[in-house]
């Protein structure tokens, strides 16, 4: 499993990216840092016209029930996996 300064390290490097990545991405990192730092999701989903608001509540609602240290370690592999 990721230690928590593999974890930093991770955060980190991913802002060292030499390009942005795509939305489908982007996503994919917001939910896995938001889960492995704070747990599940937590408050209601975003309504009306906040499109962004309620791509990412749904991106970390899809991983409820993972662990933080598993959501941990699949951030560290990921973002690894973008170098």
């Amino acid at each position: 499993m990721a230690t928590t300064a593999d974890f930093e390290a991770a955060q980190q490097r991913v802002q060292q990216l030499p390009s942005k990545p795509d939305n489908s991405t982007l996503l994919k990192l917001y939910a896995l840092f938001k889960q492995a730092s704070e747990g599940d999701v937590t408050g209601e989903r975003p309504g009306g016209f906040d499109f962004k608001g309620i791509a990412k509540y749904d991106a970390w609602a899809g991983l409820r029930g993972k662990s933080q240290e598993e959501a941990r370690q699949e951030y560290v592999d990921f973002v690894n996996s973008l170098f």
